[in-house]
């Protein structure tokens, strides 16, 4: 029997079953031997920004806790709440798979964020969102939306906002993609860094647990994430700091895009750039991810931390 753990929200209990269903499979055994706590997590008790109740981790604590003194075996989380370093004692043990990454965009009276008319409400907790959001429509207002992917769509039906934006892949993996009025353009609004991919962690060391996940690892999709949250960890990346990231890979070539924003949208920095995958694909993506963080650190920290103080990097 391996005990899993996951958020209590319908999604996290949805990729989680996906999870046990796919560890049946693959060791021919009854998906009962793969039982799921749910756990309410940090993140999931707080109303306002997450930013400012200390970001990434607060949908992880509780899980990683229950790692740690043994009450679960492994805990599945979405990729993009996860740190980028691992508390100690944990690993990160495999990516099991990765939906579509991009993001879907929500409203009833417009096909896309260009349609909205001047003055628009736009609904996000997300800076990234809001960032992007603001850059390309200044004349739009973005206010907090927050709550299960089922508060935010009934919030649009009710006229509370005129649009918002979900990951394309939780509507999916909900059956909810009836929803969705567009999908966004990655080459315009690049996604959250590892958005849509699961990622399911476990104690170090512990070889029974890490033997039995191992076969649902896709490689393909853990060097783009990889590459990703090194973008993410070159700039330091928060909550607080709106980062965008997308890896692709084909032909055994590595396409990596990144952008960072200030929150008020009236900035942006973005880098794009191929690499030749090699013999060590997995450390290939790490150090152009890392290399283009670092740029961009070099070209925009001193304007960020101008405008915005410890709200940057």
């Amino acid at each position: 029997m391996l005990k899993l753990g996951s958020r209590g929200s319908p999604l996290a209990l949805t990729q989680s079953r996906r999870v046990a269903a796919l560890l049946a499979q693959k060791h021919g055994a009854d998906v009962s031997q793969f039982p799921i706590q749910g756990f309410m997590t940090s993140g999931d008790r707080i109303q306002g920004r997450l930013q400012d109740q200390g970001g990434k981790g607060l949908f992880t604590k509780e899980l990683d806790e229950a790692l740690l003194d043994g009450r679960i075996d492994a805990a599945i989380h979405s990729m993009k709440d996860l740190p980028t370093r691992m508390p100690p004692g944990i690993v990160l043990a495999c990516v099991p798979e990765r939906e579509d990454p991009r993001d879907g965009f929500i409203a009833l009276k417009s096909k896309s964020l260009m349609e909205l008319p001047a003055g628009a409400t736009v609904g996000t907790a997300s800076l990234r969102r809001q960032a992007q959001t603001l850059h390309l429509r200044p004349d739009l207002k973005v206010e907090l939306l927050r709550g299960r992917v089922e508060t935010r769509l009934a919030k649009i039906e009710s006229g509370a906002f005129d649009a918002t934006y979900l990951a394309l892949a939780g509507l999916r993996r909900l059956g909810l993609e009836r929803h969705v009025a567009s999908v966004v353009d990655s080459e315009v609004m690049p996604p959250a860094p590892a958005q849509g991919a699961l990622a399911i962690t476990a104690r170090e060391g512990d070889a029974k647990t890490l033997a039995l996940l191992a076969p649902l690892d896709i490689a393909e999709h853990a060097i783009a994430t990889t590459c990703e949250r090194a973008f993410l960890q070159a700039l330091d990346g928060s909550c607080r700091t709106p980062i965008a990231a997308l890896a692709r890979i084909g032909g055994g070539t590595l396409d990596f895009q990144g952008e960072v924003l200030t929150p008020d949208g009236k900035h942006r920095w973005r880098r794009r750039e191929s690499a030749s995958l090699g013999d060590d694909p997995s450390e290939t993506a790490r150090a152009l991810g890392a290399k283009l963080g670092a740029e961009i650190v070099a070209e925009a920290g001193p304007l960020y931390k101008a405008h915005f103080g410890d709200n940057g990097w």
